[in-house]
């Protein structure tokens, strides 16, 4: 019997203070694409997604709002399941860190560090960034403010606990130089590296002066530090110590921003090995979306609503578009001007068009069937070794995590398609070849196309009246001619609307 491989992938979990933003439609239609495509490679794929919900923030926040912090969050946490069902996310867990289930394992790996002997109880005085929930040092600002949100961090005096960090310093370095893919893209594993030449100083990992949190096993005056709680959310999602964790621990990829990678490979490794768990394979670092070169921002106005411009251009052209537009682990910008345009060109005039006038010939001029091809020539025979070769390359492309360059192999199969349809003239002599090859073309796209916009390729496997779903296929059926002669397809509609910009 065959073992199915397993994979196990998450976003980070959102911090719902405020609505959902671009950045959180960008990181979890990347994750999207990697668990769907992972599923059609056969692999057995737990995804994860979810909101981060304890934190003084959230508590300060809910007062001014006249609601308690638990009504709060329930409320908020609706905008991000919307968001994921707006955005065709098919994650397999959304998990809230105010569930039962998340408190018990929080709790669990507290208390294991603290039997270990190594959280202690001491006073915390310093600064602390409300808005990311981050402890920072007088040089690790910018000009006296937090370097992520620009805020004048507040000076905290309380009591504490705190968790003997700076041991798993030299232990760390040793496992991210060990294992490179423990970190990627290799800029964010430098970044971290050079961090760790300095000494790690403990981490404080309770709270006294809100109660808005997990409370500690050990001592109900105190709750749990949120990067305490949030990054356990990981285990939570999967059982452990028990339930799935066993199939599906170590995560594979932990999906995030740039802006939290200290938080889930320094706090996180380190809590992990004092918890005698693995750590996971790897943190994929992304970038963020700007426009015109600067981090969105709601104190400068610079806000996309991602649910209005998934509602306003379709959820398909939103996904292509970021995945398209923005390198993998980098910074893009995004432009409504950018969008259409891609649309326009790329989605409408080329990838559209092809599918359409492939089977919008089948229909009128083939009684809507399949026909039966004869001898190939060189241009036919191109176009089945391409079959073969752009399946092979998007499928080598997603398994290192080049999505951009994935995507642009997927385009380039498909202007070598409408080249093909245009070559061989199918109006003019016998269309056979053309039309059979044509159709288990579109075919091959529909498959690949599926987990970058999993609404058009089901679209595609309608019009083509293939058995199934195009979610249930296989990737190495792309290549395989397996629309037969005879077959019967429906009419096609156009699958993309054009925009004035």
């Amino acid at each position: 019997m065959v073992k199915i491989k397993s994979f196990f992938i998450t976003t980070a979990i959102d911090y719902p203070s405020g609505m959902p933003h671009m950045g959180h439609a960008y990181e979890k239609i990347c994750a999207d694409a990697i668990a769907r495509f992972k599923r059609l490679r056969g692999f057995d794929v737990h995804f994860s997604t979810g909101t981060d919900e304890h934190g003084m923030k959230i508590e300060r926040k809910a007062k001014k709002a006249g609601k308690t912090p638990q009504r709060f969050v329930d409320e908020m946490a609706v905008f991000f399941r919307r968001l994921c069902e707006a955005l065709d996310i098919s994650y397999d867990d959304f998990i809230r860190t105010t569930e039962p289930r998340h408190a018990k394992v929080a709790q669990e790996i507290f208390r294991r560090i603290y039997e270990k002997g190594e959280i202690y109880k001491g006073m915390y005085d310093g600064l602390y960034c409300v808005e990311c929930e981050t402890y920072y040092t007088a040089k690790d600002l910018v000009d006296g403010k937090c370097p992520v949100h620009g805020n004048e961090p507040e000076e905290v005096s309380e009591e504490s606990y705190f968790f003997q960090m700076g041991k798993y310093r030299d232990r760390l370095v040793e496992h991210i130089k060990k294992h490179p893919d423990f970190i990627r893209p290799e800029s964010k594993r430098n970044e971290i590296l050079n961090r760790l030449h300095e000494p790690l100083k403990d981490l404080c990992v309770s709270r006294t002066s809100f109660d808005w949190g997990i409370p500690v096993p050990i001592d109900k005056k105190h709750v749990q530090y949120v990067w305490m709680d949030a990054l356990i959310n990981y285990l939570s999602t999967v059982g452990w110590p028990a339930g799935k964790s066993g199939k599906f621990w170590p995560a594979d990829i932990h999906l995030i921003g740039k802006d939290i990678v200290w938080h889930h490979t320094v706090i996180w490794g380190s809590i992990l090995m004092a918890a005698g768990v693995a750590l996971p394979k790897t943190v994929y670092v992304h970038g963020f979306v700007n426009i015109k070169g600067e981090k969105m921002s709601k104190s400068r106005g610079a806000v996309v609503d991602p649910l209005e411009l998934a509602d306003a251009y379709g959820t398909d052209p939103l996904r292509y578009f970021l995945i398209s537009e923005i390198p993998f682990g980098e910074d893009g910008d995004f432009s409504v001007g950018s969008l259409i345009t891609r649309n326009n060109n790329e989605l409408a005039d080329n990838l559209g068009n092809l599918i359409n006038r492939v089977l919008t010939f089948i229909h009128n001029k083939s009684a809507k069937k399949v026909p039966k091809p004869s001898r190939y020539d060189d241009l036919d025979r191109q176009l089945i070794q391409n079959l073969k070769v752009y399946t092979d390359n998007v499928g080598k492309l997603m398994d290192d995590l080049q999505l951009q360059e994935a995507l642009d192999q997927l385009m380039m199969l498909a202007k070598f398609g409408n080249e093909y349809f245009q070559a061989k003239e199918p109006w003019g002599g016998d269309p056979a070849n053309c039309l059979y090859l044509g159709a288990n073309l579109v075919k091959c796209i529909a498959v690949m196309l599926e987990p970058f916009m999993p609404s058009s390729a089901e679209r595609i496997w309608a019009f083509l009246r293939m058995p199934g779903s195009v979610h249930k296929q296989r990737w190495e059926s792309a290549k395989e001619l397996s629309v037969k002669a005879g077959h019967t397809i429906q009419k096609p509609a156009p699958l993309f609307k054009k925009f004035k910009i």
